[in-house]
Order: C-alpha cells, then structure tokens, then sequence
C-alpha cells in the first residue's frame, strides 16, 4: 500500500505540471490521469480503494474490480456538483439571453451622476450578477456594456475589463450556486444554500465575501473616479422575456427550501436545479420559436469542458485520498504550524492565495478540503477546539480571491485579456498585475481578518 501512494502521488504530480503547462488540453490529461488510476486499480485490486468486508467476503479479484470501478464512477465523482452546474450554467445563458442584466447596467449609467461612479456601480452589479451566475458568464454579459461606456468616454477598456473580472471571481464565492469551488466545498462540508449566509449561529461565508466586496469597491472607486467625472448617457436594452429571471429566482428560493427538507436523498438539489435547466431550454425551444439547431447551439456553448474537468480531478484527488495521503499531509503542516491556529490559518490563506494565482482552484480545493479539516482537528484540544471552518474557510478565500492575482489566475480573466486584445489593447502582465496585487491583497485581507474574528 505504502508503495501505491507514491504512484498514485506520481501520477497526480504528472497530471498537474501538464496542466498548468497546458492549460487548453487540460481536460485530456486529466482524463487519462484518471483513467490510469482506474486500469492501475484494475491490474492490482485492494491496493488504491480500500475495500468493504462484505466485498472482501466474496473473495477473489472479480469481486475488487467490480467494486473498483464502481467506487469510482458512483462514489467518488460528485453527480450533484455536476447536475448544479450544468442546471445553473443554462439558466445563466439563458438570463444572459434575456437582456434583463444590460438592461439593469444601462439604468445604472444613465441615474449615475459620473462615468467613474457608474463604473463602480456596474462592477458591483457584475459582482452580484456572479452571486448566482457562472464567472465567465457574468463576464460575457457585462463586458459589451464596459466597451461601450469606454468608448464613449475614450479611455482604455483594460482596467474596466479586469474589474469585471476580479470582481466575478470575488463573488461566485459566495452561495452554492456561484462557482464550482463553493458547489465543491458545500458537498464536502455538508453545507445547504442557507448555510452559506448562517451556520452554527454565526454568519457565514456570504458575508465574509460581502466584507471584501466592498473593500473592493473603495478600491475601484479612487481608481475610476479620478478619469472618470463626465457623465454620458446610452441607449437602454430591451427586455426579451422575464422567464430566464423567474428560473433564476426559482432556483435561489428553491434551493433554499431544499436546505429545510430533510432528506438523505443527495441528489435532490442537482435534479432540480438541473429540472430547471431543461424546463428553460424546452421555453427557448418552443416558445422563444428557436430552431433545434440554435437549441443546440445553446447547449453546445455551455463550459463542457469544466464538467469532463471535473470528472477526471474527483477520480485523482478520490485516489489520493482513499491510500492516505491527504491525511499524511495535513499531519505536516499541522507539524509545521507548532500548534499555532494563526500560523495554520495564515499557511493556508498565504499558500492557496500564491497557487491559485498560477494554477486552476477547482483541483486544488477537492485536495485541500480534507487537508484542512484534519489540520483542524489534529490541533483541537480538550480545552481548545479548532472550528474546521476557520480553515475551510481560509482555504476558500484564499483560493479563489487569489485567482484574481494573475490574467491566468482564473477563466473569467483569460476571456477579459481576450476580449481587451480584440478591441485593439493587448493586456499585458504588468498591467493586470497593478491592478490585480492591490485588489486582491485589500480584498483578502479585509474577509480574512472578518473571518477569523467570527470563527476562531
């Protein structure tokens, strides 16, 4: 078994130097990085994937490939992530669509009384948009609105376009139904929707999020008031359908009832938010009168590849996981700590506020998660109990607002460089970085000393 570690360990070393060597194929290496943890749990059976009595019982190898392969298409790939997503990825495209959110940005210009105000505005708009709304997304939605203003006012778009950015990525930390990480961390965790706002008493990760969005607004408002104190005017959007806003709210409202239910089914908050999505696609289809070809259109432009991302990560991080290696690990770094909660709680913010800057965060919470939660336990005593969201919560902070320290820290900033470069003004990495090392020391800062005053 000590030996399977190591490779298992190898393999997942392998997979991550590729993929951040080569971020366009990661979903090919990550796949193979899991198939390979499959066929290698095949050729040696009992030595990746512990194995329950009753299996053991049966005997023979049979029994262990079967029970293999099981584990790791059943248990260890988390459907209800997958079925959140995608239900909440098509009612995005689908509020996007309906022209609800340029419509609320252009009332936001034109009752502004400057440029530079109305661009804070919109940025918090973009923030709260994301709240609900896919990254990307978010981006996508409110970027032709950011041009326009720009090129109204004739300054360069690069420093609106990142703040919509690092603001997307600010708030899709905060509900179940923001970002990939949240969904992650919520099923590890056992959190519901409302725990995301109140847990244990004690306000949650909402409102640690909302400490650093203001900050962040503070800070985008001494930087855009300075140019801009003009006001323009633009001509407001039309509204297509209110239905895409009614899934929206549905699918916040409704998850928040699920939270209430009891129930040991798991999967109920993926098939509705995912019952929601096909409902919105068969009122495009038929209602909106769009052809099976624009039909598919739609479903083809949803982020496939994150969820084929996925997949391959909860197989490779299961693996590493089931030998004992997270385990392992989080025994060091509670070593290394000396005991010290600050120590641990700074370690964790400071490390995944670095890597998340050069390095997807969706694999590294699924590996980080447990790490944190035993490092909270390893340092819990008779007399002193380390709550484990302090560090689970620390690890989400730091992971995915340190993914706005970098233009390739996070997706929603590749497709705000691109969009800067097709509008003529390449973005280079100085620039992003004068902007991004600010925001996202300011804005980690502020949630994270909110956050240890609340939970340590």
């Amino acid at each position: 078994m000590l030996e399977m570690k190591w490779i298992v360990l190898a393999i997942a070393v392998v997979m991550y130097a590729l993929v951040i060597a080569f971020q366009n194929k990661k979903v090919i290496f990550t796949s193979l990085a899991a198939l390979i943890v499959i066929a290698v749990s095949m050729i040696f059976p009992d030595t990746i994937f512990p194995l329950p009595e009753d299996v053991i019982a049966q005997g023979g190898n049979l029994p262990s490939r079967i029970f293999n392969l099981s584990h790791c298409f059943v248990d260890l790939i988390n459907w209800n992530v997958l079925l959140i997503y995608l239900g909440s990825m098509i009612i995005a495209s689908l509020f996007i669509y309906s022209k609800i959110p340029a419509k609320i940005a252009d009332v936001i210009v034109n009752n502004s009384r400057s440029t530079g105000l109305a661009m804070v505005l919109i940025l918090a708009m973009t923030g709260i948009i994301s709240i609900f709304v896919e990254n990307v997304a978010t981006v996508l939605v409110m970027a032709p609105i950011a041009l326009a203003l720009c090129r109204k006012v004739k300054i360069n778009p690069a420093f609106f376009m990142i703040g919509l950015a690092v603001m997307s990525n600010l708030e899709g930390t905060a509900t179940l139904v923001g970002d990939p990480p949240s969904m992650i961390f919520a099923t590890f965790a056992g959190y519901n929707f409302n725990d995301f706002f109140i847990h244990q008493g004690k306000i949650s990760i909402f409102f640690i999020i909302q400490a650093g969005l203001l900050a962040g607004c503070i800070f985008f408002y001494f930087l855009f008031t300075r140019n801009g104190k003009n006001k323009v005017e633009v001509e407001e959007e039309k509204i297509i359908s209110v239905v895409p806003l009614v899934l929206l709210l549905l699918m916040i409202f409704g998850l928040a009832a699920v939270s209430f239910i009891d129930t040991t089914f798991e999967f109920l908050s993926g098939l509705y938010v995912f019952s929601l999505g096909v409902i919105g696609i068969l009122w495009y289809l038929i209602f909106q009168r769009k052809t099976l070809k624009e039909t598919k259109s739609l479903i083809l432009d949803l982020d496939w590849e994150t969820i084929f991302f996925l997949i391959g990560i909860f197989i490779v991080i299961g693996a590493i996981k089931d030998t004992g290696l997270l385990r392992v690990f989080a025994q060091f770094l509670s070593g290394v700590t000396g005991g010290s909660v600050l120590k641990g709680f700074l370690i964790i913010l400071g490390v995944s506020i670095v890597i998340s800057g050069f390095v997807d965060n969706v694999p590294y919470i699924i590996a980080m998660l447990p790490v944190a939660a035993s490092m909270a336990e390893n340092m819990s005593t008779a007399a002193s109990k380390v709550n484990p969201e302090l560090f689970m919560f620390a690890l989400l902070v730091g992971s995915c607002l340190g993914g706005n320290l970098t233009p390739f820290g996070a997706s929603a900033n590749i497709v705000s460089m691109g969009i800067v470069k097709k509008e003529g003004y390449p973005m280079k990495f100085s620039l992003w970085l004068k902007v991004g090392v600010p925001f996202t020391i300011i804005t980690t800062a502020v949630a994270s000393v909110f956050l240890w005053f609340i939970w340590r």
